[in-house]
């Protein structure tokens, strides 16, 4: 064994090392984008679904059809968010919150399916938890900006407070 094959399988398992770590610190968020993910798929699913069974003009393919467009109007902001808290604050938290917004969707959708007076709880309810998450990432760039230009770094009392914050999501 040469020295040259010591130093590449170093910087191979070093590169597995880092690749695990990095892996390790957003897998939570990747989680509930692929579940984001299968929820739009249902949501298009529901609304081929209703123009096969029904005719494109009925009012009730236009309620599946509207709460579709919605609920992908607010999608982009959503992973925005998302990923910015998870990232740059905790990824914890984000998750949590990521999934109590797509329950909040998921009644949205439902509702807006019935009545589009139904359809609200879970409108407001989802707008909730995007205003948390985009506190969120606002507390970690604040954090970032202290650590990097005056050292301080309140980083652990900061997730310490999401943490418990995030469970306070759940109170109607």
């Amino acid at each position: 064994i040469s020295i040259n094959q010591i130093e590449e399988t170093n910087r191979l398992c070093n590169r597995k090392f880092m690749l695990s770590v990095v892996v390790e610190h957003i897998f939570l968020l990747v989680l509930v984008t692929l579940i984001s993910v299968l929820q739009n798929a249902f949501f298009a699913t529901k609304v081929e679904r209703e123009g096969k069974e029904h005719h494109a003009n009925t009012s009730a393919f236009e309620r599946v059809s509207c709460a579709n467009r919605n609920c992908m109007d607010s999608y982009p902001t959503f992973l925005a968010v998302l990923w910015c808290a998870g990232l740059c604050l905790n990824q914890a938290p984000a998750a949590f919150a990521g999934l109590v917004y797509l329950v909040a969707r998921q009644k949205y959708f439902v509702g807006y399916m019935g009545q589009t007076s139904q359809s609200t709880p879970g409108y407001v309810f989802g707008k909730r938890v995007l205003s948390f998450l985009f506190l969120m990432c606002i507390v970690g760039i604040f954090n970032l900006l202290l650590v990097r230009y005056f050292g301080n770094d309140f980083k652990d009392t900061v997730e310490t407070i999401t943490t418990a914050a995030s469970a306070l999501l759940l109170i109607p």
